[in-house]
């Protein structure tokens, strides 16, 4: 039987989440021969994008269907995905439903902006030939962030037409996370760094305009503080006050997550100024 479409799914130890996206998977209108469903197992921690390319080069089918272990695909997700093909498309980006709660934490509201995203590997399709063409995905991007904007950004500069189907939905459920996961989610501006070094004109137009000149601020001052500059501790109290309210504006006020929030508004500004550093050392890249 002829395979239309191959559905790569990278996972790495969720049995239980990828168990739920694989039954979502078996539930496709599109008759079940017509598509092949391939795993990646990424317990050696190369990365994301490696196990896309895996997956990749085991695929049958002209087109390939990315989603993420943790996600539901709709029962139409591959059908109505495959329909935008018939406009001549090389690549479509499906959307994205991130159900959160009426009281969100500033983590949840964060993960909730995946919906806005303009390309996603959570949800999107493309031609096995095209990616062949650009070489797939960049193996350097090793966490789950931004290997998905470098593959849109290669895309639309090799020239290829790539379509929006809002038809073709992937349900993202918000994984529980634990406190002060976004002090650890610091270390990805290292790959903005990268990702800004590959495609500075997209980066800009289409990720951040700017530096985030409040981080810079707010280090600078906590640094001279430190020295015992001590009006310096004014101006870092002022800033990173100001920081932690604009996190806290439309998210929970419950007293647990109001404290998270104080104690982590004072970390994330040193730490993503660091990793920011550390990206532009490792890349070579001067990146603000």
């Amino acid at each position: 039987m002829f395979v239309r479409v191959s559905v790569v799914v990278p996972t790495c130890g969720r049995p239980e989440l990828l168990a739920r996206c694989l039954a979502a998977l078996e539930k496709q209108t599109l008759p079940r021969e017509e598509y092949e469903l391939i795993v990646v197992d990424d317990s050696g921690r190369s990365g994301p994008a490696a196990a896309r390319n895996r997956g990749c080069r085991k695929a049958r089918a002209e087109i390939v269907a990315f989603t993420d272990d943790d996600t539901e695909p709709t029962p139409g997700w591959l059908e109505c995905g495959l329909r935008a093909f018939d406009s001549g498309a090389d690549a479509v980006s499906g959307r994205i439903v991130m159900p959160i709660s009426g009281d969100p934490t500033d983590y949840e509201r964060d993960a909730h902006g995946l919906e806005r995203s303009e390309f996603v590997t959570a949800n999107c399709f493309v031609r096995k030939s095209v990616l062949e063409r650009i070489g797939g995905f960049d193996e350097t991007f090793r966490m789950a962030w931004r290997e998905d904007s470098d593959l849109h950004f290669r895309l639309l500069q090799c020239g290829a037409r790539v379509v929006r189907s809002a038809q073709a939905v992937v349900v993202h459920p918000v994984r529980p996370a634990p406190w002060g996961v976004s002090v650890k989610q610091q270390r990805k501006v290292m790959f903005d760094a990268l990702l800004f070094k590959k495609h500075r004109r997209l980066y800009r137009q289409r990720i951040r305009a700017g530096a985030r000149w409040d981080y810079y601020l707010i280090t600078a001052a906590l640094v001279l503080t430190l020295a015992g500059v001590w009006p310096a501790a004014l101006v870092w109290l002022a800033f990173t006050g100001r920081f932690c309210a604009q996190r806290l504006r439309g998210a929970s006020k419950r007293p647990a997550h109001v404290l998270e929030m104080a104690l982590t508004s004072m970390a994330i500004p040193p730490l993503a100024v660091f990793w920011r550093l550390a990206g532009m050392l490792r890349y070579r890249v001067a990146f603000l």
